[in-house]
């Protein structure tokens, strides 16, 4: 059987040039850059290095740059170092109610155990924020507003250009966590997102699992989450996993300006299963999403009659590899929160499939999906 791998979302291959770059440094550069000697000072230079061509891309400060162990890291140390930081100024936070977990579960715990208060701003039926909605969320005492770049489930993209201006006109920290949107969309600078803080992982993008980085815009200095050296300038403590931040920078500099989920070979594909979808809705698929607004390379979809589960073996069963959202919830019953946001009725937000495409994406592949998923629906309706 051939396996189709429809879930680029949930994580890349890691490419062969960038495990390349990465042998090394699993050899014979084993150097702590925080050793004095020769050895470890071959592997501070090595780190520098990569912070600086890292920045290079981003068009930022080496000293913005802070290598952590992937997007959750970077979404906890965003948020509890700036509320931690900010809590003198005030304990109003504001986020969506279509973020991934690493960030709806740092803010419930912020509120829960550090007495902050968060609000939760509404989507409209494709999954997109309002920037009215943000302004009308805004208090005196607002410290920081944290919105996605891209939805992980819908792919929906959000303005966070136009809400990270509304937040510096008003003096509040904007984090926007980019995780699936770097290399995948345009990419200028890191400075388009108009944030103070930006998340970033690079086994989106064809780099190592347990690698990222966050953006932290000079001169703010985030409370740390992690105490120990004075590793990454005193903000994230431990001893850097070097060959995976090698990892992190050959996937950032071959992949991010030019984007590796090419729009033009990822488009018609995804097009021609939204057509699908369009015509399978006697069996009660729904398109679920912007049509304007998403990421080229992921479509979304609900069934009636079904649940994620069943239709995720069924595709299983058929060599395809999709998903009910996020990966990090795989095999969680519970509705898709992002789908319930959007206005869909409970049932209905269980049989949430997500397919994201990728580099390796072809057409054969969609012919044969085209092929399989009615099938695959009606099988799954007729025994549940």
């Amino acid at each position: 059987m051939r396996t189709i791998y429809f879930d680029y979302n949930a994580t890349t291959p890691l490419d062969p040039g960038v495990r390349e770059a990465m042998l090394p440094f699993l050899g014979e550069i084993f150097g702590n850059p925080s050793s004095v000697h020769h050895v470890g000072r071959r592997a501070r230079s090595l780190l520098d290095d990569a912070r600086d061509r890292v920045a290079k891309v981003w068009g930022s400060k080496p000293s913005e740059v802070v290598f952590t162990s992937g997007g959750t890291e970077s979404n906890n140390l965003a948020l509890c170092g700036a509320a931690r930081l900010l809590k003198s100024k005030g304990r109003h936070i504001i986020t969506s109610r279509v973020e991934h977990h690493a960030v709806l579960h740092t803010c419930e715990y912020l509120a829960k155990k550090e007495d902050f208060e968060v609000n939760y701003l509404p989507v409209n039926n494709e999954g997109l924020v309002s920037p009215e909605e943000l302004k009308a969320a805004l208090r005196p005492d607002t410290i920081l507003v944290s919105i996605m770049a891209a939805n992980n489930e819908t792919g929906t993209i959000q303005p966070v250009s136009e809400l990270g201006k509304i937040c510096r006109e008003r003096g509040v920290l904007f984090h926007t966590d980019a995780v699936q949107a770097f290399g995948k969309e345009p990419f200028e600078s890191i400075h388009q997102f108009n944030a103070d803080l930006v998340s970033v992982c690079a086994h989106k993008f064809h780099g190592p699992k347990g690698a990222g980085a966050l953006f932290i815009r000079s001169p703010l200095l985030p409370d740390p989450i992690l105490f120990g050296g004075g590793h990454e300038n005193e903000r994230r403590a431990g001893t850097e996993n070097l060959a995976n931040v090698i990892g992190f920078t050959e996937a950032t500099e071959k992949f991010i300006k030019d984007p590796i989920f090419q729009p033009a070979k990822v488009e018609p594909l995804t097009n021609r299963l939204i057509s699908l979808l369009d015509k399978l809705r006697p069996l009660g698929t729904v398109f679920r999403g912007a049509l304007d607004h998403r990421l080229t390379n992921t479509v979304a979809f609900t069934v009636k009659g079904c649940d994620s589960i069943a239709l995720l073996a069924g595709l299983d069963l058929e060599g395809v590899c999709a998903s009910s959202g996020s990966a990090c919830s795989a095999g969680s019953l519970e509705p898709s929160h992002v789908i319930l946001a959007m206005g869909v009725a409970k049932d209905e937000a269980n049989s949430l499939v997500r397919f994201s495409l990728g580099r390796e994406s072809t057409l054969e592949e969609v012919e044969e999906v085209e092929k399989v998923l009615p099938d695959v629906i009606e099988r799954v309706q007729r025994f549940q």
